[in-house]
């Protein structure tokens, strides 16, 4: 899964005190996209470093992240800004959206993941610009990651959407849909908790939501964080409980059936836990 880079490993802790120098790469945000070099045939992915920015100070950058001894920063440049604008000698370099970057498998993979990373915590600093409380102009706060309103005080916290995959399986057939909007290839029933739900409850609730079916033996299998849509994700398997008639949810979908194991399409990429529990039952795993 997009998450899957060891053996690097992703540091998270906030740091206060990091201060970027020439070395370090940063992710240059304009509030859709990340200035990268990105070659879809050589499937490579990489981002500028403090050095190849001009312009730009230690002080205009935010720290996201590390992985292993590299340390990601956020410049938020102008929507409008391009590469020649920032960039002191611009090459291939462009503006990617998550889904372009989806085109093809890149390489490095904690580079992809980085910028799955680097999207949840830029989106989520844009939409905290004001405190919704007072509205006054938010700043950063010095002692932890989170944007604090210097005039009332309140502080608001990065967003994390608990949200499930779900998996119902009926003897050696499972249920996958098609989403009417948004993705399109094969995929599993999914969706948010809600307030007062427990996870269990959440997968109940999606599943005769979606496609009408009652389920029982819910069991637990993998999380996975998803910073497209600022979630983490709980994946789950669970068993057809009674009548196995689909009704679809035609709001939602534009197609609900029975797969048997050898009608599942893998995905292209093995980014997903979607495409994860899907191969595990293809494969007979499960």
């Amino acid at each position: 899964m997009i998450q899957d880079i060891y053996p690097h490993k992703m540091h998270n802790e906030f740091r206060p005190d990091a201060v970027a120098g020439p070395d370090d790469r940063v992710l240059v945000w304009n509030g859709k996209a990340f200035l990268a070099t990105a070659d879809l045939e050589q499937e490579t992915l990489e981002y500028p470093r403090l050095r190849d920015l001009k312009k730009v100070s230690p002080q205009e950058l935010v720290y996201l992240f590390s992985i292993d001894e590299d340390r990601y920063f956020l410049y938020r440049c102008r929507p409008e800004a391009r590469s020649k604008d920032i960039l002191h000698a611009p090459g291939a370099e462009a503006f990617y959206t998550l889904p372009e970057l989806r085109k093809s498998r890149l390489e490095p993979r904690r580079n992809v993941f980085a910028a799955y990373t680097a999207y949840h915590l830029a989106d989520w600093y844009d939409a905290n610009r004001y405190c919704g409380w007072c509205g006054s102009p938010s700043a950063y706060d010095k002692a932890e990651r989170g944007m604090r309103c210097p005039v009332c005080g309140k502080i608001e916290y990065p967003r994390i959407n608990p949200a499930v995959i779900v998996a119902v399986t009926g003897g050696d057939k499972i249920v996958t849909i098609r989403y009417r909007a948004g993705y399109g290839g094969m995929a599993l029933i999914a969706g948010f908790t809600e307030i007062g739900e427990t996870l269990e409850e959440t997968v109940a609730r999606e599943v005769m939501e979606e496609v009408g079916l009652k389920v029982k033996n819910i069991r637990y299998y993998k999380s996975q964080p998803w910073g497209i849509a600022a979630d983490i994700l709980a994946g789950f398997f669970c068993e057809v409980d009674g009548d196995d008639t689909i009704r679809i949810d035609e709001n939602e979908l534009k197609q609900a059936a029975w797969t048997t194991r050898e009608e599942i399409e893998p995905q292209k990429l093995d980014y997903s836990l979607t495409g994860e529990m899907m191969q595990l039952f293809k494969d007979g795993k499960i």
